[in-house]
């Protein structure tokens, strides 16, 4: 799971920035993590200790209510109503649930276990079939990476069982690519404009550092996309200690000892 909080703290300072290139200081001045890596360690804690994942992301918010890039408009309408004792699902397809639900590739046995936590994780908030969609495929696409499954096979099944368009490269996909999705269709900050081109940029990489660039190099939301990326990509390729060194210094102790405790109970690569 530390995949993804590597691609978020990395594409932290490119959100509102984009770049269009590959060629960047990896942990660029001024990198932080945001409540992508927020949200992703509290999904670990909720598999960790179980209840409602609903009651972590709460938590976590609460604890953590000032993060750099801010939470979602939605997101935090909803820890108001939340804070009144109302917590109730909100029709979001935005890529919140994709962001966020990394944690849950890593820590199930079957597929079957695996998408249906995948859905509890997405459902609290993000109910739309999109939202939930999104959380599925990002989940079984790491399940399927620490399996053993190569990008293409990974490619297949997610275009099969998903209906994700995976056609085109990470060089088609960046000039064409923005905060409004691809050729300005569909808004680059759901789940269906952004989690396709997330995995295409894990799936087309050479290794978990290219993976991350591909990631930030599309522009868009790059921190979520390098989220998502970065989640897949460490399942495919493991983390570079150098890299993993960095990236754990970056988060506070709380938030690291969740990490160490989630990678002592589910492993990591």
């Amino acid at each position: 799971m530390l995949g993804a909080l590597v691609g978020d703290i990395v594409g932290s300072i490119y959100e509102f920035d984009n770049i269009k290139t590959k060629d960047f200081e990896f942990f660029g001045r001024g990198v932080e993590y945001t409540d992508d890596s927020i949200l992703t360690v509290a999904t670990a804690e909720w598999l960790l200790h179980g209840g409602l994942a609903g009651s972590y992301y709460f938590r976590y918010a609460k604890k953590y209510p000032c993060p750099m890039g801010s939470y979602g408009t939605m997101f935090v309408q909803w820890v108001h109503r939340a804070n009144s004792g109302v917590m109730q699902p909100y029709n979001s397809c935005g890529n919140g649930s994709g962001m966020r639900v990394s944690p849950v590739g890593w820590a199930f046995p079957s597929e079957a276990e695996t998408l249906a936590a995948a859905k509890a994780s997405a459902e609290c908030t993000h109910n739309h079939p999109e939202g939930i969609k999104g959380a599925q495929a990002t989940a079984l696409c790491i399940y399927l990476a620490r399996h053993g499954s190569t990008p293409s096979e990974i490619r297949a099944r997610i275009e099969s069982d998903f209906g994700y368009d995976l056609s085109l490269s990470v060089d088609e996909i960046r000039p064409r690519y923005s905060w409004q999705g691809l050729d300005g269709l569909v808004s680059g900050g759901t789940c269906q404009g952004s989690v396709p081109q997330a995995i295409t940029c894990a799936l087309e990489a050479e290794n978990f550092e290219d993976a991350v660039r591909n990631a930030v190099s599309i522009g868009g939301d790059s921190d979520t996309i390098g989220c998502i990326t970065g989640g897949i990509a460490e399942a495919l390729f493991g983390i570079p200690e150098a890299i993993r060194e960095k990236g754990m210094g970056y988060l506070s102790e709380h938030l690291k000892k969740v990490v160490m405790d989630f990678e002592a109970k589910y492993g990591c690569k």
